[in-house]
């Protein structure tokens, strides 16, 4: 399925694991199929929630195939190919490419950094020698680096990349780059929430934490906003945003991944360094989930 300009919300899916730490595909499948029944209008594999950190490229790849067979062309594939190596991150793109991937999210390079120039070359060198469309993914929380406003203006206008997830929480340089939307360039909220606060400046999405645990008013919240019924998008994301906000009470995926083990949907364990949730964070996110009538 071609990627062109996405509208709506995009999952950042979880990878579920058997208790012995490798793959659980059934599960995998049982998950994408319920977010395609949602309403889910494009899937994100091998993010940071996807836990793509502490698997191996064979893994990776092996996620990957199956994400996309499953998903048969019934709604846009994005895969995280990023890397801190260019060269690395050049080589998984062409691979997912081939693979069948419908576009490419590119993180910053974490730990190494990197001044402007070298942060634009990071990106253009891999959204160069790809035909599909790459999303540039700021996250300075995780990377210790943000994609300076002057270089997200250059790279927008590269023919090839084709938006950003913008996860830095920081308004003010999320409104910098909405400078930059347009027809061939999309914002999408990396923070579920501020999805709304995103979608005022001209958003066109969100890729979603939060859609793991409710994917049909993930969806619906992006849906009402951009189809005129911003009252009831921001009516129901003020509802949810407990939950939202809850999921990011310990680093992400242990809560999300908490919270779907609640809910019976056998994501399984974490891959270590990420261990199970403290007792306290997982008593304040069941009372939210609750109160949420998801439990």
């Amino acid at each position: 399925m071609k990627f062109d300009h996405l509208k709506g919300s995009i999952v950042a899916m979880v990878t579920p694991f058997h208790e012995d730490g490798s793959v659980n595909f059934e599960v995998l499948t049982e998950l994408l199929e319920r977010q395609i029944a949602a309403g889910t209008d494009g899937i994100l594999t091998l993010g940071t929630t996807g836990e793509y950190s502490t698997m191996t490229h064979e893994e990776d790849a092996a996620v990957v195939a199956h994400t996309i067979r499953v998903v048969n062309g019934r709604v846009p594939v994005m895969v995280g190919s990023g890397s801190n190596c260019t060269a690395t991150q050049v080589e998984k793109s062409i691979q997912y490419q081939e693979m069948g991937a419908d576009a490419l999210l590119l993180i910053s390079p974490y730990y190494n950094k990197a001044n402007p120039e070298g942060m634009y070359r990071h990106f253009a060198e891999t959204a160069d020698r790809v035909q599909i469309p790459c999303i540039l993914y700021n996250v300075p929380g995780r990377t210790g680096c943000s994609i300076p406003v002057s270089v997200v203006e250059r790279l927008s206008r590269h023919s090839n990349i084709a938006g950003i997830k913008e996860a830095s929480g920081d308004m003010s340089y999320a409104m910098q780059v909405a400078r930059c939307v347009g027809p061939d360039f999309a914002l999408y909220s990396g923070n579920d929430d501020i999805t709304v606060p995103l979608l005022s400046v001209g958003g066109s999405g969100v890729i979603s934490v939060y859609a793991n645990v409710m994917p049909a008013m993930c969806h619906q919240i992006v849906a009402d906003y951009l189809e005129g019924r911003q009252a009831q998008a921001v009516a129901n994301h003020l509802r949810y945003l407990e939950v939202m906000n809850d999921l990011f009470l310990e680093v992400n995926p242990i809560p999300v991944k908490t919270a779907m083990n609640l809910m019976g949907l056998r994501v399984g364990p974490m891959r270590l360094p990420l261990c199970d949730m403290g007792a306290d964070h997982a008593a304040v996110l069941r009372r939210a989930m609750e109160e949420a009538g998801l439990l």
